[in-house]
């Protein structure tokens, strides 16, 4: 379904459309990927809150014996740190924030099994970094891995190895893992339950009055320049960080759903249509696994500067990536490697998987194909990045 008027202040009809499509899409989806933030786990003083935990068990417990099949990324291993060492907030040095998330992951866990024991339903700790995504063999080992947990009935909780690595504490919140975590498995729908009520029409500091929209059609850069850059106080994370993440569900193929974590039978109410929170609505068609792997999940090993006319042909022709239209190489990287596209003023448009590592890339850069022979004594593949494995990720 496509929306030819702005996202805010849709008409009527088009609404009733949004709410048939949205009906559709919670009945027919089985597998669900709903991420809980910190401050949705903990109280005023960081500490994990047992009984708000204990409802959103419950609630995901209907879900299963609805027919779901639910993955918990699970935040709250930093928050519930801070708690245990009475800390007097969240550190800002990275030893500190790991140190944190060593002590809180095991009550974290613990926290969780008690809260999903009344239900019977036995819960299942996974541990991901980027390597684990990045890695083809181990991102397929992850995804095998938590499929026969939805099978056997167990209740995948999902959290990023803090301990261990760097990037993953900057992440944003588990936002950006979660997104990744529904692309993995292809979950149908993404559910990101914060302290707050969805994505607001505007401001609701400056307009007390301030509605939340119940569809974005497209998270495009006026929506993102929307939100606030913002941090809770015990999470990582904003609206922008959430909004992102659900901009690459969203292109990946997932539905979005962002609404208020604390708000007693939330799931229930969003899965029962009363259309809580906002909705951003999947792009049509979406992409498949291999792709959804190139261009959202892989780190890219190096980038590829291209000419307005390269740009042109990827953007507008659909076409592959020529050596011609390449004005810059950087990083390190071998043949089959993700790359990312640039366009001229260094803004990212693509990712695709080279078909020459960067040495010879940067041999070839600006020739005509009939060229490379010369330099290079044979030439493998026409096109440096071939259209079969490029993912565009921008209109430039």
């Amino acid at each position: 379904m496509t929306f030819p008027i702005p996202w805010v202040g849709l008409k009527a009809e088009w609404a009733r459309q949004e709410h048939r499509v949205r009906q559709e899409i919670l009945e027919k989806a089985t597998t669900l990927v709903i991420k809980v933030g910190t401050n949705v786990l903990s109280d005023a003083k960081g500490r994990l809150d047992p009984i708000r935990m204990a409802e959103l068990a419950r609630q995901i417990a209907e879900l299963q014996l609805a027919g779901k099949q639910v993955v918990l990324v699970s935040s709250g291993a930093i928050g519930a740190g801070v708690g245990r060492l009475l800390l007097p907030g969240r550190p800002t040095d990275l030893p500190g924030l790991q140190a944190c998330a060593a002590v809180g992951q095991c009550f974290l866990m613990r926290a969780w099994e008690d809260a999903f024991s009344p239900h019977k339903l036995p819960t299942a700790q996974i541990l991901l970094t980027a390597g684990d995504f990045d890695n083809r063999p181990r991102y397929l080992n992850a995804r095998n891995t938590i499929l026969t947990l939805l099978e056997w009935g167990a209740v995948p909780i999902i959290n990023e190895n803090d301990t261990v690595s760097v990037a993953e504490i900057r992440f944003g919140d588990n936002d950006t893992l979660a997104a990744m975590v529904a692309s993995l498995i292809r979950a149908p729908i993404l559910v990101l339950l914060s302290v707050i009520d969805g994505l607001m029409e505007c401001d609701p500091h400056t307009d007390p009055n301030a509605k939340v929209l119940k569809l974005v059609p497209e998270i495009d850069d006026a929506v993102l320049e929307r939100a606030g850059v913002s941090k809770s106080s015990l999470g990582s994370g904003g609206m922008k960080s959430k909004l992102k993440a659900a901009r690459m569900a969203t292109i990946a193929g997932t539905s979005v759903f962002m609404a208020k974590g604390t708000e007693p039978g939330i799931l229930q109410e969003i899965f029962s249509d009363q259309e809580k929170g906002t909705h951003f609505l999947a792009k049509e068609g979406g992409l498949p696994s291999w792709k959804r792997w190139i261009g959202y999940t892989a780190q890219p090993r190096g980038t590829l500067r291209l000419d307005a006319g390269a740009v042109r042909a990827l953007l507008v022709n659909g076409k592959s990536l020529l050596a011609i239209g390449i004005t810059e190489v950087k990083g390190t990287f071998h043949k089959g490697a993700v790359v990312s596209l640039l366009g001229p003023e260094g803004n990212e448009i693509a990712r695709g998987l080279s078909n020459y590592s960067a040495i010879d890339t940067l041999r070839i850069k600006g020739l005509r194909t009939e060229e490379i022979t010369a330099k290079l004594g044979a030439c493998a593949y026409g096109e440096v990045v071939h259209r079969d494995n490029l993912v565009v990720l921008s209109e430039g």
